[in-house]
């Protein structure tokens, strides 16, 4: 199963919806595919779909996928990482009125360069992507949140004790 984020912010990603609905439709996709859509307002024809998830339904469908793609918000990546799931990465763009910038290009293109995704970007083949995606095998991802923590900290309790 292919399990599509698309997050929960304001914004729609009608066109990845649209384009993932022509893969199945077209018989490029075989796989069931599942997808969580937010705001978007394209309603898909050839899958499953849910606007939001609760936790339990959205940590189902993320735990049995055999592939994620997501748009490039660094929680839906992070989570579809975590699970140790190949993720294609489709980062919205504001010339679609995806978002109001294209900082999520910069977000996919930082993830693919490490090596822990593969990214779609505007123009890119999906269903290449997909099939490079499901081929290749990506490191584990290591989150460096205790660290960062541990960093804030120390540094905190030094000045606490230098006094300033």
């Amino acid at each position: 199963m292919i399990f599509v984020i698309l997050g929960t912010q304001k914004f729609q990603m009608n066109r990845l919806l649209i384009m993932i609905d022509g893969l199945v439709a077209d018989g490029k996709i075989n796989s069931p595919v599942i997808a969580q859509t937010g705001q978007s307002d394209y309603e898909p024809r050839s899958f499953e779909y849910h606007n939001f998830m609760d936790k339990e339904m959205f940590d189902r469908h993320i735990s049995e996928s055999e592939l994620v793609i997501t748009h490039a918000g660094a929680s839906s990546i992070i989570t579809a990482l975590k699970y140790r799931k190949p993720v294609v990465v489709c980062p919205r763009l504001a010339k679609y009125g995806e978002h109001v910038d294209d900082h999520q290009r910069e977000i996919a293109r930082a993830f693919a360069k490490k090596g822990y995704v593969v990214c779609c970007d505007d123009g890119d083949d999906l269903e290449e992507k997909i099939i490079l995606c499901k081929g290749s095998e990506f490191p584990e991802y290591v989150s460096r949140t205790n660290e960062i923590s541990r960093l804030i900290n120390d540094y905190l309790a030094n000045i606490d004790r230098s006094g300033g």
